[in-house]
């Protein structure tokens, strides 16, 4: 009788109802996830991977050392710019066809890039790649929240977090080998064929959704156009100014007034307007405001500190780019194994200790570097890589489920592109005034040194000799010629020494940044029932 039952009809979608695990994400959507997070690995990655390979880059494309920077600065100026808007891009022409699409054009313009000749062209195709790029990156953190149940977003935000860490860490390392063995067009082939496996298998999994137009009518237009100007302006007074001389520089003064008079405006508008394109009331939100403070620190430490490393093993240690990408390889293949554990953590323990440990544990690996000597190079990087890898494995998943988890789903693309836009300005403002500190640190110190390296000690006077006394040895025949080379050599090695002090102080400041850090997310509400920590309470 039962099985009579079990078969009529009225029991079947009874039957198929049971059979649905509302805390369980179907095959299909596990599979769109992967593929989004492949896109969000990419773009993060593109973000690092001409670090170890500047200089090999400007040599090939023709354009001074001063100028090289330019290559990562405006693929990060393309993703800051578009990243806010592609919640408002997505309800317009469906999360399907942005996500491919851009993707798509995101593949081309990183092939573009190795074809380039100049400067001015390969920062253009480095700005377009960056802009199609970069919404990957919150439309792979939108899915986590919108299509994943509460009891398995923690395992997304872990496969997230592997892509935001993973990918500035290994970017370089993946730069540096093909630059050395292939030549540096290479390093722009790399996303080809992981970005068409994306596409293939987004077009296949995502349901299609119809576009709506007319929501251009709608469009905050005039906040979109303050917002891009402000911010691109903002990106070049952050790149420039250290090299022209901060507000000595009219140029600098003029790009200045116009970023804060932009941005002052987009902030009013966004405020005022019936549909913002940033919805900047959720700051308001207790965790995600906090919890975006965190995120900006974070940025800051999280790409300034790719930027300060190879800048070091570059300029002090004369590594190649090959050597530079070994050294940071350490800060990201222990992530490969310890993220995945990350999502057991956030069951049994409040998110918010976890992402302070983290965060903590990341300091603590800068503050190791602050003693630095002329000999320190590679291999007394070790240590300090490992801790820092542990730390950047276990922050970012619960710092993003904390302040993303109290908001309502509906919310959720919205805060997704605040969120990753404000750690991406981060990383762009904490880039710029790292490599500022270093240059001043190194000129105080040098000053500093400079005033010890009396021609009238006997101890100068007496190393002098020496190295005279060596070259006179070595093939030069004049002493006189001799005498000047060794004073030389004794300026550049004063140089040298203050440089290493210079990048030391830097990597303290990188370390009081991540204590704030640190500080705001404990400044969050304490977790009720979100994507993790739930079952600690």
């Amino acid at each position: 009788m039962s099985d009579l039952a079990l078969s009529s009809p009225a029991a079947a979608p009874r039957a198929a109802a049971a059979a649905v695990d509302p805390n369980r994400a179907s095959m299909a959507v596990w599979i769109s996830i992967v593929a989004a997070m492949i896109g969000a690995f990419m773009a993060i990655l593109n973000i690092q991977i001409t670090n170890a390979s500047l200089l090999n880059i400007e040599g090939g494309i023709g354009t001074g050392v001063d100028n090289g920077s330019w290559i990562s600065t405006s693929y990060l100026i393309g993703e800051i710019v578009v990243i806010p808007l592609t919640d408002f891009l997505s309800r317009v022409f469906s999360f399907r066809k942005i996500i491919i699409g851009f993707a798509t054009l995101f593949a081309i313009f990183s092939v573009a890039c190795a074809f380039t000749h100049d400067l001015p062209s390969m920062i253009a195709m480095r700005g377009l790649q960056g802009f199609f790029g970069g919404v990957l990156i919150p439309m792979a953190f939108t899915l986590v929240f919108t299509k994943l149940p509460k009891v398995q977003q923690p395992i997304g935000l872990a496969m997230f977090a592997l892509a935001v860490t993973f990918a500035p860490a290994i970017g370089p390392t993946i730069g540096g080998y093909l630059t050395e063995n292939y030549g540096w067009q290479t390093i722009f082939f790399v996303n080809v064929i992981p970005t068409a496996v994306m596409v293939v298998t987004l077009y296949l999994t995502l349901e299609r959704q119809p576009l709506q137009l007319h929501l251009l009518r709608e469009g905050d237009w005039l906040g979109i156009a303050t917002m891009a100007i402000g911010l691109a302006s903002l990106q070049a007074v952050l790149e420039e100014g250290n090299k022209d001389d901060w507000f000595g520089s009219p140029f600098i003064v003029k790009l200045a007034v116009i970023a804060a008079v932009s941005l002052t405006l987009f902030v009013w508008i966004e405020l005022v307007v019936e549909k913002p394109l940033l919805r900047l009331r959720l700051l308001t939100q207790r965790s995600f405001g906090f919890g975006t403070i965190s995120a900006v620190f974070v940025g800051f430490a999280l790409f300034g500190s790719v930027y300060l490393l190879p800048a070091y093993l570059g300029q002090v240690q004369r590594y190649n780019a090959e050597q530079i990408g070994q050294v940071l390889a350490w800060t990201g293949l222990p992530q490969l194994i310890l993220i995945p554990l990350v999502p057991k953590l956030m069951q049994r323990f409040d998110p918010r200790f976890i992402a302070f440990t983290g965060m903590i544990l990341f300091a603590v690996s800068s503050f190791m570097n602050i003693q630095m000597s002329l000999d320190y190079s590679g291999d007394q990087f070790f240590v300090p890589n490992i801790v820092r890898a542990i730390g950047q494995a276990i922050m970012l998943a619960p710092l993003s489920a904390v302040s993303l988890g109290s908001v309502a789903p509906q919310d959720a693309a919205a805060a997704s592109g605040i969120s990753n836009m404000m750690r991406n300005l981060g990383g762009a403002i904490g880039t710029a005034l790292l490599a500022t500190i270093v240059t001043k640190r190194e000129q105080f110190h040098s000053n500093i040194i400079g005033q010890s390296v009396d021609l009238g000690r006997e101890e100068v006077r007496t190393r002098i000799a020496e190295v005279t006394n060596y070259f006179l040895s070595h093939g030069i025949s004049d002493p006189a010629t001799a005498h000047n080379q060794a004073i030389v050599a004794l300026g550049n090695i004063v140089k040298r020494q203050a440089l290493v002090l210079g990048f030391s102080d830097t990597f303290a400041v990188i370390g009081i940044v991540l204590v704030f850090a640190a500080i705001a997310i404990l400044l969050t509400g304490k977790p009720k029932n979100t994507a993790g920590g739930s079952a600690a309470h």
